[in-house]
């Protein structure tokens, strides 16, 4: 099943009270990193080079809970790091379910089957698992072996125990569609609820960025290639694939739609604070939510306005985009959704990037910060002591 009616219905509402209270800006996802540790090291990731001291961080549960309560979202997305070596994790969800969040635990499953029974099945919660295509393809990706069919096998398991379950999956420059179009034929037979696909994209932090990581010219070929691929397995007698994301995203991936990024749409709190402006850029941080929405210079960032987001088609950015067009253009919405993602054709024009400020590399900056406060903390622990 693809996602819930009654989250879809939740969150159709929510907008609707934004919109009638006039608010421009707001939150749909939170994005909750409660550490940066985590048990692999992918190759396409950023979070995991922080120096130890900062690894070591934890956001508590109350901090979790009042991020929450903060931001407002009906969903919170829970990344990492790795979140189920969190020692709290269990509770931080429960108590984001008690508040009628839908959570979305992001996990590699290495610990899933061995933590699966500190949650229960609730039409409030799934697991997330990270699968960046087939065996051969995941485990390169996340420069391991095996870590795949630990995986695949976690993911059967909670669907038996009546967990809702999709997986989020990360292509980068070396995808092929025809892989890609069978593993998503493969996931489907498992009987996962839908799945999160997006494109790799080279933000400061990841490493080896021209290896790995698309360029929005590649990032709408290689969609229309993978959709087109699905739509001849759907003439075939197979399964449709399902998305968690609008048909109007899918569509921007494939070139057919020129939007902005809404990077408010998914606001982040992470141990050094609420990151502005997005989840994968760390331009400066907030103490507050309020402080991030009403500080940030919003104008600033975006694809054609920074020369980081060059290249960025994340659904951190563009979902919220989506999902603003198909609440005020439902017809459009429904038409996309009957027909299809068009995979020929003409493109939607692309953004202007010549007006671009450059980019500026605040990142160590931003550490020292925060290893400067995390020193002053334990002094001041070990005087009172």
């Amino acid at each position: 099943m693809p996602v819930p009616l009654r989250q879809q219905v939740d969150v159709a509402l929510y907008i609707i009270k934004q919109k009638l209270k006039g608010n421009k800006r707001y939150p749909l996802v939170l994005m909750l990193e409660p550490l940066f540790r985590c048990n692999l090291a992918c190759a396409g990731c950023g979070k995991i080079d922080y120096p130890d001291e900062i690894l070591n961080q934890r956001l508590s549960v109350e901090e979790c809970l009042k991020a929450a309560d903060e931001c407002g979202a009906p969903i919170v997305s829970i990344p990492g790091g790795e979140p189920l070596l969190h020692k709290e994790i269990d509770q931080i969800v429960k108590g984001l379910i008690a508040k009628k969040k839908y959570v979305t635990l992001c996990t590699n499953a290495l610990l899933l089957d061995k933590k699966m029974d500190l949650f229960t099945p609730s039409p409030y919660f799934n697991f997330s698992v990270h699968l960046d295509g087939d065996q051969e393809d995941h485990d390169r990706s996340v420069c391991q072996e095996g870590v795949y069919t630990k995986a695949e096998a976690a993911i059967k398991k909670a669907l038996a125990l009546g967990f809702r379950v999709n997986i989020n999956c990360t292509l980068f420059n070396n995808a092929v569609p025809e892989r890609m179009a069978n593993f998503f034929d493969h996931m489907m037979d498992l009987g996962l609820s839908d799945m999160t696909v997006s494109p790799g994209y080279a933000y400061e932090r990841a490493p080896s960025t021209e290896q790995h990581f698309l360029t929005r010219a590649a990032t709408k070929t290689m969609f229309r290639e993978i959709f087109r691929l699905g739509k001849e397995r759907v003439t075939a007698g197979k399964t449709k694939w399902r998305f968690s994301q609008s048909p109007l995203f899918m569509d921007f991936l494939a070139g057919n739609q020129s939007y902005e990024c809404t990077p408010w749409g998914l606001p982040t709190r992470n141990v050094f604070g609420w990151q502005r402006p997005c989840y994968l850029l760390g331009e400066g941080y907030a103490k507050t939510y309020r402080e991030l929405m009403d500080t940030t210079e919003w104008s600033k960032y975006g694809t054609g306005r920074y020369e980081k987001c060059a290249n960025c088609m994340v659904h951190c950015g563009y979902e919220p985009t989506a999902a603003n067009d198909a609440f005020g253009n439902p017809f459009k919405m429904l038409w996309i959704s009957l027909r299809g993602i068009k995979t020929d054709g003409p493109m939607a024009k692309e953004i202007d990037l010549s007006n671009q400020r450059p980019a500026e590399y605040v990142f160590n900056q931003n550490v020292q910060t925060t290893l400067e406060t995390i020193h002053a903390a334990k002094e001041k622990k070990n005087d009172a002591a």
